[in-house]
Order: structure tokens, then C-alpha cells, then sequence
């Protein structure tokens, strides 16, 4: 069989029954898509060719029962090899194999295994134990189905414990985050506080300055009005002159009844009566006594001259 290529017309031909022998072919790949048109081929033989690795679509040929991979060089399995669930005996005898997916704990139905002659971690290798007959091969399946599971559920356990802490993780960021928020809502409350607290005094100030210049205004505007109310307590003067006047005015009625009774006792036939005489006896007495005031002055000027 070549190795490029023709082996799809060629795979029937070495069907037999259930069993398809495609080992001893220099096979460096495997003829995935051949395989998969014969679902009737359960056992496959791949033994004692050239693979160093398999397609990850080799995990697709899930009616495959017995493997036999023994006598290649494969470095490693692919993740999903799991996938061959119906997979009951597998052989990797002799090949580079240093560990084995975490998916191979998925093989549920596997009864009997060969890792022999293959340069497994020694922990993988110890588990395994040797294969020398059909009861190792089977104790060997068993353990290293129990071993990978145990990995399996510890890498479980490791992506749950991953996942709580990246949840934890996200629950804190969260927390910060609302704790963040909730400081800036706090510092916004804050500072609109106080915009409004510094608006309010610079309200009051207006108003405060508005009451002062209102003040001072009519303030002004009251001592504009003093000079006319300062000038109205020089109105009692007014009323004493006015007074001065009512009573010179009295006087001169006075004098004028006064001279009119007195020219009415000096010249009329009225001046014999008693009231006449004493009001011409009056007025003589005050003449002469004027003439004597009058002729003491003149002496008492003629002295000073003297």
C-alpha cells in the first residue's frame, strides 16, 4: 500500500468481517475519511507503521471496539480521545507516549490496556504495572481508568476552585466597583451640596448687599429732607414775630382808644364828668412829668459838657 494515496479503493479489500488490518503499511497518517465510511470495521489494526500523531478527527470512528496503535512512534493522544467510548481494548505498546489526555478517564466501557515499552511519567507508569498477560492487561486498564479519573476529578475540582476564585475575583471587582460608584455618587452629592451651600451665601450676600445699599439710599435720601426739616424750628420765630406784631397791633389800638378817650375829654362837652377829669388829670400829671424827665436830661447834659 502506497503511502500518499489509493488506499480508499483498497480498504474493503481488507475488511474482514469486522476486522480491517492496516498494519506493516507504512502508514504515515491515518485514512480518517475511508475509515469512517466502513462503521462495520470495529477492529482496527494500525499497528507497525510510521505515526508520530493522530488527527484530532480520529476521535470521530466511535464504533471502533478494539485499537491496536502498538509499534508507531506517537508522541501523544489527542485531547478528545475520549470520545471512543465504545473502545474496549486498546494496545500502545512500544510507542513515545509520556502521558495520556484527561479525556482517556471518559473510556468507560475499556477492559484491557498496554502502555508497555512507553516512556510514561512514572507515576502513570507505577499505576499501569505490566501487561504480560490477560490479567495485567486488565488490571492495567482498570487502574489507569481510575488513576486518569482521579485526575480528571482533580483537575475538576482545580477549574471549579479556578472558577469560584475568578468568581470571587469578579464578585470583588464588583464590590469595588459599586463601592467606587458609590463614592463618586457620595463625592457628587457632596460637592452639589455645596455648590448649593456656596450659591445660598452668595444669595444671602446679594441680598445683604442690596439691604445696605437700600439703606444707605434712604438713608441718603433722609438727610437730603433735614435741611427743610431743619429749617422748620425757625418757624417759632415766625409765630413770635407774628406775635410781637398782634401785640404792637393791640398796643396801637390801645394808645388809639387811649387817645380817643383822651381827645374826647379835652374837647368835648363830656370832659366835666368824672372819668374825664381823672383822664385829663392823668394826662396832665403824665405831661409834667415828661417835661421833667426831659428838662433832667438837658441838666445832665449841660454837666457833662461842664
Amino acid at each position: 500500500m502506497s503511502r500518499g494515496g489509493g488506499k480508499g479503493q483498497s480498504l474493503k479489500d481488507k475488511l474482514d468481517g469486522n476486522e480491517l488490518d492496516l498494519s506493516l503499511c507504512d502508514l504515515n497518517e491515518v485514512p480518517v475519511r475511508e475509515l469512517a465510511a466502513l462503521p462495520k470495521a470495529t477492529v482496527l489494526d494500525l499497528s507497525c507503521n510510521n505515526l508520530i500523531s493522530l488527527p484530532s478527527d480520529f476521535c470521530s470512528l466511535m464504533h471502533l471496539v478494539k485499537l491496536d496503535l502498538s509499534k508507531n512512534r506517537l508522541q501523544q493522544l489527542p485531547l478528545d480521545f475520549g470520545r471512543l467510548v465504545n473502545l474496549q481494548h486498546l494496545d500502545l505498546l512500544n510507542n513515545r507516549l509520556v502521558t495520556l489526555p484527561v479525556s482517556f478517564a471518559q473510556l468507560k466501557n475499556l477492559k484491557w490496556l498496554d502502555l508497555k515499552d512507553n516512556p510514561l511519567d512514572p507515576v502513570l507508569a507505577k499505576v499501569a504495572g505490566d501487561c504480560l498477560d490477560e490479567k495485567q492487561c486488565k488490571q492495567a486498564a482498570v487502574k489507569v481508568l481510575q488513576h486518569m479519573k482521579a485526575i480528571q476529578s482533580e483537575q475538576d475540582r482545580q477549574r471549579q476552585r479556578k472558577l469560584q476564585a475568578e468568581r470571587e475575583m469578579e464578585k470583588k471587582r464588583e464590590a469595588e466597583q459599586r463601592a467606587k460608584e458609590a463614592q463618586e455618587r457620595e463625592l457628587r452629592k457632596r460637592e452639589k451640596a455645596e455648590e448649593k451651600e456656596r450659591r445660598r451665601r452668595e444669595y444671602d450676600a446679594q441680598k445683604a448687599a442690596k439691604q445696605e445699599v437700600e439703606k444707605k439710599t434712604k438713608k441718603e435720601a433722609v438727610q437730603t429732607r433735614k435741611p427743610a426739616s431743619s429749617s422748620r424750628p425757625q418757624q417759632p420765630p415766625r409765630h413770635k414775630h407774628s406775635w410781637s406784631r398782634s401785640v404792637l397791633r393791640i398796643l396801637l389800638f390801645l394808645l388809639l382808644c387811649v387817645l380817643c378817650v383822651l381827645a374826647t375829654c379835652k374837647l368835648t362837652e363830656l370832659q366835666r364828668q368824672p372819668l374825664c377829669v381823672s383822664v385829663n388829670t392823668l394826662y396832665e400829671d403824665v405831661v409834667a412829668a415828661l417835661q421833667n424827665h426831659k428838662t433832667l436830661q438837658n441838666m445832665l447834659q449841660q454837666n457833662s459838657q461842664h
